[in-house]
């Protein structure tokens, strides 16, 4: 029999990583320790807004994110691709991103060599967004994207591959985390970024389309909901039947 080593067992991390952030959360000054993570967060609500604008037909301008963890993606365009519904994706692209990029990543650290280009991906999405798109240059959102770049370059490039799975699973986490700390602003008519008041995400879905803002929030907290869901139960199917085969091989070695 040949040992293979002690393998990385994701629904433990993963549980951890979960149970440690409900609690920071939840402990006075909690929120200091996972605002980088949050700023985070606001990056994936921004990109997925203005790429979204971008890929129907739109110019994407400028991100900007504020200290606050507030921000907005800058776009025009003289006519999206499916008019009011394209509107409407873009806008519901922001509250879905953060959960889609944390898909990904717990998706991505089951497999070693998928981890490893997700990790480099990641830091040239992040440096690539600062040149184009954060401004204002040297600000803070464009210090914030370009040290989270660096951080996730040097995870990648100087780390073992468990650090680095490690370091997706935890991302990933905080990201479906943001969730909850924005069910209040999918709900809401209006939002505070940069001390000026704004539409929120859902009320602009409400403003082209139908139904009240409400229902699209409730939707949006639906369809998030099942996809964390689906990836943690892909997740453990995929630990289980590679527990089952590590048995078979044991077994017949």
């Amino acid at each position: 029999m040949v040992n293979q080593g002690k393998k990385l067992n994701p629904i433990i991390y993963l549980s951890i990583f979960g149970v440690l952030t409900a609690i920071t959360l939840n402990i006075p000054g909690g929120f200091y320790i996972l605002y980088p993570f949050m700023i985070l967060g606001t990056w994936f609500h921004e990109i997925s807004h203005g790429l979204t604008a971008l890929i129907l037909g739109g110019d994407f301008h400028k991100l900007v994110i504020f200290a606050d963890g507030s921000g907005y993606a800058q776009f025009s365009y003289s006519s999206l691709f499916m008019g009011n519904i394209g509107n409407a994706l873009v806008a519901a692209a922001g509250p879905l991103g953060p959960t889609i990029f944390g898909n990904i990543l717990m998706l991505g650290s089951i497999n070693d060599k998928v981890t490893k280009f997700i990790m480099y991906g990641l830091s040239f999405a992040m440096l690539l967004s600062s040149i184009l798109w954060v401004r204002p240059i040297f600000g803070f959102g464009f210090g914030f994207t370009i040290l989270f770049s660096l951080i996730f370059l040097f995870v990648a490039f100087k780390t073992n591959i468990k650090t680095q799975k490690l370091t997706l699973q935890f991302i990933a986490i905080q990201a479906f985390m943001s969730l909850y700390m924005s069910i209040n602003y999918l709900f809401s008519k209006n939002a505070i970024v940069g001390g000026n008041h704004n539409m929120s995400d859902t009320e602009v879905i409400a403003d082209n389309l139908f139904l009240p803002n409400w229902f699209w929030g409730a939707l949006i907290l639906i369809i998030s909901l099942i996809i964390i869901a689906k990836s943690i139960l892909f997740i453990i199917k995929k630990e289980s039947n590679s527990s089952n085969n590590d048995y078979i091989n044991q077994r017949i070695n």
